[in-house]
């Protein structure tokens, strides 16, 4: 156990605690810190992090800025004026606190141990106890040999990790399970099979039961063994597994032996950006009959697969949760967005507020949940952003929060950090698929076909099929309904899944290309609806007054009256 400040790091049971609370950290943040920790007062670079840190695997540098965010953030640390984490620009990070090791009686003396057969202390997740308790229940099946495969599925930032991590905190210790994660990566799924299993079977090899996970596989599947974990004879060279020796039925054998005798749960995030042979690997194990102490979880956007990058026409995701959802052999927890209720305590707690939901200042949860919608990470993130331009503010003697300017209007705020992800999620999309999105976004709420294809000058036809099939990809575009058109056609619509998406959208285009594709719509619809455009004025008028043609939109106004 270390100390520093009011904060213990139990490395034995891998979790940080403040004032002996434990707090909600993932493992690879913790980690982070673990590392930095164990070498207070001195340089850490950042090639020293990942090579301790992702052994024989290439990470981008910037996940490091990004989980130093977190742990700062946890910490309530500033990176100006940093009491933990010093940053030292282009050369690493310095831990700055004093260290002190403390026995775990320590722990005991702010209330942190257990009696035997309690559950361990579970992170505070807002608003998911239904989707905690079921995952929960499925558990308890492990010890009557029935292997449970779930799938918890949602749009980005809806919090499936959160809820994993609770669900992995709160496992109960009398199942003794042996527990290991994965985490699928953008971008490696097409080049490099099997990544996020031999990320579960390293933890396996080098857990708490290491020795028999190593002597199972050995035995059973030796094809599937690193070098780091084979015997010398075992090992290939180049450090690479040998292909012509892995099949699924050793592995899932092997990893059956190991459910055998102790429960096993293996954790696979991010399951839209896997490779194929992973995705076999997970029906495999779910169309064996045996019985089987294995519980496998994953978390997945279903709408965001791999195929998005690799351009294939078919989605292997959503043919595997399709196909086992319909021979029982799965489980499916869609996570919805938050209530208004669970926007309000998170707020509370992420404003360390202690006298409930009335304390916070008047409007702030009305506010953040109509931006947010009940997307927990927007909801962080439109937190942040009214911190940090100093719309809220708490006294020096830690009173409450207070409110020192006005709510901005709702489409006033993006905050940065969140703009840039959907900037990088968009810039993964083909220039054709950018451009058709940028269209959509002129529109206020539905976006139909005819309209993108009017701004573009593209065939409705065509534009039509290149929206469903975005429809089927991505997770913030929603096929919606059908409208028919004066001219007896039909044409789809389509809605943005979030609003922060169509206003992000917008922004990126340049103001005369944004000018010029408003008035192909607004001359589109009075085309449609000759001889009646009084039914369309209001609608036309908004495109004219964007594109800043306030001729053509005053023109509109004594229809607009009439309507």
């Amino acid at each position: 156990m270390k100390q520093f400040e009011n904060f213990s790091l139990d490395t034995a049971n891998q979790c940080l605690l403040r004032d002996g609370i434990t707090l909600n950290l993932p493992p690879k943040p913790f980690a982070v810190l673990r590392y930095l920790v164990e070498h207070a007062g001195r340089l850490v670079t950042q090639d020293e992090l990942l090579d301790a840190l992702w052994p024989e695997t290439y990470v981008q540098p910037q996940v490091l800025r990004t989980y130093m965010l977190e742990l700062r953030k946890i910490l309530g640390d500033d990176a100006a004026h940093p009491r933990f984490i010093q940053t030292l620009p282009k050369r690493g990070y310095r831990f700055v606190a004093a260290v002190n090791e403390a026995e775990a009686a320590a722990a005991n003396a702010h209330g942190t141990s257990r009696p035997a057969g309690n559950a361990p202390p579970t992170p505070a997740i807002v608003g998911r106890d239904q989707e905690l308790a079921l995952l929960q229940t499925h558990s308890r099946q492990l010890q009557n040999g029935q292997r449970q495969i779930v799938f918890i599925t949602g749009e980005a930032g809806i919090g499936k990790t959160a809820l994993v991590d609770a669900f992995c905190h709160g496992l109960n210790p009398d199942l003794h399970a042996n527990l290991a994660r994965g985490q699928c990566v953008q971008g490696v799924g097409g080049t490099e099979d099997y990544y996020p299993v031999m990320e579960v079977l390293s933890e396996l090899c080098a857990g708490p039961d290491g020795e028999a996970a190593c002597r199972v596989l050995a035995l059973r599947s030796p094809g599937w063994l690193t070098n780091g974990h084979a015997n010398p004879e075992q090992r290939f060279p180049g450090g690479q597994l040998a292909p012509s020796q892995r099949t699924l039925g050793d592995l899932c054998a092997a990893l059956e032996e190991l459910a055998a005798a102790r429960p096993l749960v293996l954790i696979f995030e991010d399951l839209h950006w896997a490779d194929a042979p992973t995705l076999h690997l997970i029906s495999a194990l779910a169309r064996r009959r045996g019985p089987a102490m294995l519980m496998l979880v994953a978390t997945c956007c279903p709408r965001r697969s791999v195929v998005a990058d690799s351009g294939a026409l078919d989605d292997p995701l959503r043919h595997l949760l399709q196909d086992l959802g319909l021979r029982r052999l799965c489980q499916e927890i869609a996570l919805p967005p938050l209530s208004r209720k669970s926007v309000a305590e998170l707020l509370t707690r992420e404003l360390g507020q202690e006298l409930g939901r009335d304390q916070l200042p008047a409007g702030l949860a009305d506010f953040v949940y109509r931006r947010s919608e009940g997307n927990p990470l927007f909801v962080i993130a439109v937190l942040e952003h009214l911190l940090a331009e100093g719309m809220l503010v708490r006294p020096a003697d830690g009173g409450l929060w207070r409110q020192l300017q006005p709510w901005p209007e709702v489409e006033a705020v993006v905050p940065h950090q969140l703009a840039r992800m959907i900037e990088l999620e968009v810039e993964r999309l083909t220039q054709d698929e950018q451009h058709l999105l940028e269209a959509a976004s002129l529109m206020q709420v539905a976006f139909p076909a005819w309209a993108v294809a009017a701004a573009l000058e593209l065939d409705p036809v065509e534009v039509e099929e290149a929206c469903d099939g975005l429809a089927r990809r991505l997770h913030f575009v929603v096929r919606a309904g059908q409208d028919e058109l004066p001219d007896g056609s039909r044409s789809a619509f389509y809605v943005f899944g979030h609003g922060i998406y169509r206003q992000v959208l917008y922004r990126r285009q340049s103001e005369a290309r944004r000018a010029r594709r408003h008035i192909r719509v607004a001359e589109r619809l009075g085309a449609l609806f000759a001889g009646r455009q009084a039914s369309v004025a209001r609608e036309m008028g908004m495109h004219y007054q964007a594109a800043g043609d306030t001729e053509r939109a005053a023109r509109l106004l004594p229809q607009m009256a009439a309507c």
